[in-house]
């Protein structure tokens, strides 16, 4: 295992489990948010960081299709944990945000985070989520979802009170928002499922595990 890699069973989450798997899950990703997706699903999981540059692959890749790129990340990083645990099933997950060719990356500060809000206020962006399953060093299954977010129009004033309430929370996610928390409060439409939104398109990476008997349901 690489050094600076953290890695431990997620059993904080887990009442019953439907998992079927000789070993726990690999999911690639710190993300709590993905965490809580899959404990709450009932799955038994190891999270192990990949170990991987992202702006690097994706300058490398030439890519500028939000979609593609997000996929592209996903792969690369069940990848990366899938070559150092290559008996495990690794999910690989990532999420871009574009508000049209514009795309976005977590703001590294307050500053960047209040830009990053009086350009998506008012307007309709799009959260691309991807996942990827590989194994043994390879791909075995990907997908990509989108979902559609209006946030509302913000005076300078409910800007300033966002950013003070939710701190430096809004450095930890793409678009200075997290939908599960006090982020609800700057949207007035979405379209598209909650899996996606959080980071993780649940649904179809549950029916992949399904069809690999790894899942009791």
């Amino acid at each position: 295992m690489p050094t600076g890699r953290r890695r431990g069973i997620a059993n904080e989450f887990l009442g019953m489990t439907i998992w079927r798997g000789k070993d726990p899950l690999t999911l690639a990703s710190q993300s709590r948010a993905r965490q809580m997706l899959l404990g709450s699903a009932g799955l038994v999981f190891e999270a192990v960081p990949a170990d991987i540059d992202e702006r690097a692959v994706q300058r490398k890749s030439g890519l500028s299709g939000p979609g593609e790129i997000a996929a592209l990340l996903a792969r690369e990083k069940a990848l990366s944990v899938s070559k150092v645990m290559p008996d495990r099933y690794v999910v690989g997950a990532d999420q871009t945000l574009a508000l049209g060719e514009r795309l976005f990356s977590k703001p590294a500060s307050r500053v960047a985070a209040a830009e990053q809000l009086r350009a998506l206020a008012g307007n309709t962006h799009e959260l691309h989520s991807a996942v990827a399953v590989a194994r043994e060093g390879r791909v075995l299954f990907s997908d990509v979802a989108v979902a559609r977010m209006t946030m509302r129009q913000l005076s300078g004033e409910e800007l300033r009170f966002y950013l003070d309430t939710a701190g430096e929370a809004v450095t930890t996610s793409v678009g200075a928002y997290q939908l599960e928390g006090l982020g609800i409060h700057l949207f007035e439409r979405i379209e598209g499922d909650h899996f996606t939104i959080l980071g993780l398109p649940l649904l179809p990476l549950l029916a992949f595990l399904r069809g690999q008997g790894l899942l009791g349901v």
